[in-house]
């Protein structure tokens, strides 16, 4: 082998290397995600996500959410809680709104692990809608618009899924660029 297909081949090695350690674990808010860590180990890293995992401590979930799971979370991002009225997000992190919180961040919660194939497959297979329910009990929708994924809340509010099938250890996160609402 001479040198110029040595180099070559070795472009390519680290390349595919590269590559597949990407899709293992991609980037979230500037922070790679890692496969092997669980939702609160990875979320903490992302700049993305300031808010909300000041939401989850605030409201007692960083336990649940290091537990075996798994869990599906449509995690929003911080521009998500910017959207909202002025005042909401730090009205519900005061403790004595613990429980009104405790509800908006566990509606972006589900039991099981749902990749995204899967939620499509579910949208395709019932006429374009796939109907399931969050662990506070609250109704989700996700529906596709050409080849974005939408979940809708109780209120009518629409989150884009922005990136998909961020593995956990203990589940999976799907980022969203708004804030779901319990009814």
């Amino acid at each position: 082998m001479n040198m110029r297909s040595k180099i070559l081949t070795t472009i390519a090695a680290i390349a595919m290397t590269t590559g597949s350690a990407y899709a293992m674990n991609p980037e979230v808010g500037g922070a790679p995600m890692f496969s092997d860590k669980n939702i609160v180990e990875n979320a903490v890293n992302s700049k993305d996500h300031t808010t909300l995992v000041a939401a989850v401590k605030a409201a007692g979930l960083v336990d649940t959410l290091m537990s075996e799971g798994p869990f599906t979370v449509f995690a929003p991002i911080n521009e998500g809680f910017a959207e909202l009225p002025e005042g909401t997000v730090e009205t519900l992190l005061k403790p004595e709104n613990k429980d009104t919180l405790t509800k908006v961040l566990t509606s972006h919660v589900v039991a099981g692990k749902i990749s995204a194939s899967d939620l499509v497959a579910k949208i395709k297979s019932n006429g374009g809608a796939y109907n399931f329910n969050a662990v506070s009990g609250d109704a989700l929708t996700a529906k596709l618009d050409g080849s974005s994924v939408y979940i809708f809340d109780e209120s009518g509010g629409a989150s884009k899924v922005t990136i998909a099938d961020v593995n956990q250890s203990n589940g999976v996160i799907h980022v969203i660029d708004d804030v779901l609402l319990p009814k």
